[in-house]
């Protein structure tokens, strides 16, 4: 009997290695697959029957006889049927839970490398222009047009590629709280992130590439390293080579990120020049994260350019793949198509929190992304109807509580945040950061300095102390300077949720300010 589970970090985490030692004991031969994005029911297995492959899950090593038997109560039916998967438009993540990761026949067999060999038989600029007319944006946070920031390494040096050096920096550190996406794909689709590589490479004339990637993802290191060797006479002459950071937050900037590469230390560059003209080694760079890097080898397929410029909304064109964690019933990868409203993607497909108690607060684009109340969960994923409303959408991670979450502990979270990973360059997020941590304390302690000046043994004491209102008033100026000052995105996106929850939540913070 053949058995099939995923060998994921979230499969993992789960007890999927007892569970895959409890089928081979049976006799089954076990097959280790790529995850579905199904996180509440991990470990997650799979197995052939006359009538297909029937999904079990979550699997403990007890559940095995009563499986193998016919008798388990945990059927699911066919995966790929589950409402949770139909209701999803899958481009990113089309082999999520159906192939081997390091299987170069089960890539092939899926569509793999096609978008490549499309791809080399077109001129360089025509590669380009078909990743604009897709309206293909950086998965990564800032929503930039990949095909424009593609179109401006390709033209440096005047559009020549004699005697330049010129790079392909894949960012794949993926720090943000509640995502999991690219480890994913790492993990689970490595193929598909190098031959998006590969694709750019050709449309910009770059001879080699760099994955910079997190040390806390040990298992997507194996991987990656295993497909790169795995893949390099099918992609050559463009060679990949892993680099592995060292957990700093801020290496997740494009900058910094560069530094590390080089053997710097890992601090934020100032801009300009642009990555795109002045990056890796001082030559021009096409920096995209991996959502970004994995969705072109679909793009460059016959027609999938028009297609994926099909779906979506407005200037937010394909799909978005959604990360739904926190406090909340069914955790786990959801790719759509931008436009879906946030309410969907929380109660449809998240079905509401774990917990049972009602939503209080979502925080959409990582540690530094705004907290939204329920009554803005109309929104469509959107990334300029996420702007207007002072929001991001960043990674797509969407972490959701309920109603006993303090949010002004949670905003004061985001300052330490900001404080303990801020590379020090500028002085709004470095020291910025710090002040803010000390004025929430103050705000939420509902002390002021009338108390210091009420005493006559401390000298200088101040002559007029500043109210409660004051102190929030200080708050909101001190997080306008972090914005608009700021060096890079941590120090300017940190008032993200600091202000939204002081807006949406003042009682956690001691009182109604607006009053």
């Amino acid at each position: 009997m053949r058995v099939r589970i995923s060998n994921d970090a979230v499969a993992m985490a789960c007890g999927g290695e007892a569970v895959a030692a409890a089928f081979a004991a049976a006799g089954c031969a076990v097959e280790r697959v790529s995850g579905w994005g199904m996180h509440w029911l991990e470990p997650l297995v799979e197995i052939e029957g006359a009538k297909g492959w029937t999904g079990f899950g979550p699997v403990a090593p007890g559940d095995v006889p009563a499986i193998l038997a016919g008798t388990s109560a945990l059927g699911i039916g066919a995966v790929a049927e589950h409402p949770f998967i139909t209701a999803q438009t899958r481009l990113t993540f089309m082999r999520a839970g159906r192939i081997r990761p390091l299987s170069l026949d089960d890539y092939a067999g899926t569509g793999g490398w096609q978008g490549l060999a499309r791809a080399r038989s077109l001129a360089p600029a025509e590669v380009v222009a078909a990743v604009i007319q897709s309206g293909l944006r950086g998965r990564g946070g800032a929503g930039f047009p990949a095909g424009i920031k593609w179109q401006k390494v390709a033209n440096a040096f005047g559009g020549s590629a004699a005697g330049a050096r010129k790079f392909i920096v894949c960012n794949a550190d993926e720090g943000d709280s509640g995502t999991f996406a690219d480890r994913m794909v790492m993990e689970g689709d490595p193929f598909a992130l190098i031959e998006g590589m590969a694709i750019a490479a050709h449309a910009v004339g770059a001879g080699a590439g760099y994955i910079y990637l997190r040390s806390e993802y040990p298992h997507a290191i194996a991987t990656m390293r295993a497909a790169i060797a795995l893949a390099a006479e099918r992609i050559a002459p463009f060679s990949v080579e892993l680099r592995v950071g060292a957990g700093a937050y801020v290496c997740g900037e494009e900058t910094a990120l560069l530094n590390s590469i080089e053997g710097k230390r890992g601090v934020v560059r100032a801009k300009p020049p642009l990555p795109a003209l002045q990056g890796l080694f001082g030559c021009p760079t096409v920096v995209n994260n991996v959502l970004t890097l994995a969705a072109v080898s679909h793009i460059l397929r016959e027609g999938g350019a028009a297609d994926y410029a099909a779906l979506g909304v407005g200037r937010s064109k394909g799909t978005m793949p959604v990360q739904l964690g926190g406090n909340i019933a069914r955790g786990g990868l959801v790719e759509v198509p931008f436009g879906i409203t946030l309410g969907e993607l929380i109660h449809d497909f998240g079905g509401g929190t774990a917990s049972g108690r009602p939503v209080k607060a979502a925080q959409v684009g990582g540690p530094l992304g705004a907290y939204m109340p329920p009554d803005q969960f109309h929104l469509p994923l959107d990334y300029e109807a996420f702007t207007a409303a002072d929001a991001l959408i960043g990674h797509a991670g969407v972490v959701v509580f309920d109603d006993t979450a303090d949010m002004g502990r949670l905003a004061r979270f985001a300052m330490e945040f900001c404080a303990v990973e801020s590379c020090g360059k500028c002085t709004p997020c470095r020291i910025g950061s710090t002040r803010g941590v000390e004025l929430i304390d103050r705000i939420r302690a509902g002390s002021t300095v009338d108390a210091l000046a009420s005493q006559p043994q401390i000298r200088n004491a101040p002559k007029a102390a500043p109210s409660r209102a004051a102190d929030i008033a200080l708050l909101e100026d001190l997080c306008d300077t972090m914005r608009g000052a700021s060096l890079c995105a941590l120090g300017g996106f940190t008032p993200y949720p600091v202000l939204s929850a002081l807006k949406h939540w003042p009682e956690d913070f001691g009182g109604d300010f607006g009053a």
